[in-house]
């Protein structure tokens, strides 16, 4: 029997731990009460991380995921959920039974595959399952350039090459893609002395958004990936559209960068 009497919309990350607090589940709860949402997490894997890199992680077993996911949702209607690093197959394939059995909405899939210092999250067979598994389920799928690249096998060199991209990830079952396209265009912007600008693709039915932000010059990204994501889990459960979510999700994370605490010794985390 559910006993959750909140009003506010409850959002359940299922991702692995940074200890120093700027990605992972961490910054997922952070954000998604900065939003309004009541969370709740599950912890996938425990990262030995700080903001200059990771050196290891012990994962968890699928049998602690699966222990931990379904008790979340006997009690509280969880209204949007956001998945993060899964690091084996295992695990993958049990968070997309429990999806599917308990027809979860609202689901947003980052599909961390590579930590920014180049650290690899998951192995070969484990992205496999989230592109068969988990990607069919998913609201939308939020991949940068190098997580893209790897996903659709194939090259990232221009604009144009972020749209071939977004269709072979479509292709292989996701139904919107974001691709958060960083500085892809500012050669281009710097060739013609125009305002750099900080863009993403959002690829949905036969539309293509473009989300702009001023692009700001600094070491203050550690997170950004999964504060993004979680800032679209957080809208759509309170009932924005998908483009709407992503825009505003967009502006949170442009004003988090912008007013970084500038702190750790590597990529500071933003200010959420």
């Amino acid at each position: 029997m559910k006993t959750s009497t909140s009003k506010q919309p409850i959002c359940l990350t299922i991702a692995g731990l940074d200890p120093s607090g700027g990605a992972g589940i961490v910054a997922d709860i952070k954000t998604f009460s900065r939003f309004g949402c009541f969370a709740a997490a599950a912890i996938s894997s425990v990262t030995f991380q700080n903001t200059t890199g990771v050196f290891g992680a012990e994962h968890q077993t699928a049998e602690s995921v699966r222990k931990q996911v379904p008790r979340v949702l006997d009690d509280y209607d969880v209204a949007a959920v956001k998945t993060g690093m899964l690091p084996t197959r295992e695990i993958i394939e049990t968070v997309a039974d429990v999806i599917a059995e308990r027809k979860l909405k609202n689901v947003v899939v980052d599909p961390v595959v590579r930590s920014t210092s180049g650290y690899d999250l998951i192995d070969d067979a484990a992205l496999t399952a989230l592109i068969e598994r988990l990607f069919p389920l998913a609201t939308v799928v939020t991949p940068n350039l190098q997580e893209a690249e790897r996903i659709a096998r194939c090259s990232i060199q221009s604009p144009e090459s972020i749209g071939h991209a977004a269709m072979l990830i479509r292709d292989r079952g996701a139904a919107a893609v974001l691709m958060k396209g960083g500085h892809m265009t500012n050669a281009e912007c710097r060739m013609q002395n125009a305002e750099l600008k900080a863009r993403d693709f959002l690829f949905c039915g036969s539309e293509v958004s473009v989300f702009e932000a001023e692009f700001i010059e600094t070491t203050a990204t550690h997170g950004t990936g999964c504060i993004l994501a979680a800032a679209i889990t957080a809208n759509l459960a309170l009932g924005k559209s998908l483009n709407e979510a992503v825009s505003i999700a967009k502006a949170f994370v442009h004003e988090a960068i912008r007013t970084a605490p500038m702190i750790g010794h590597g990529n500071s985390p933003i200010n959420i």
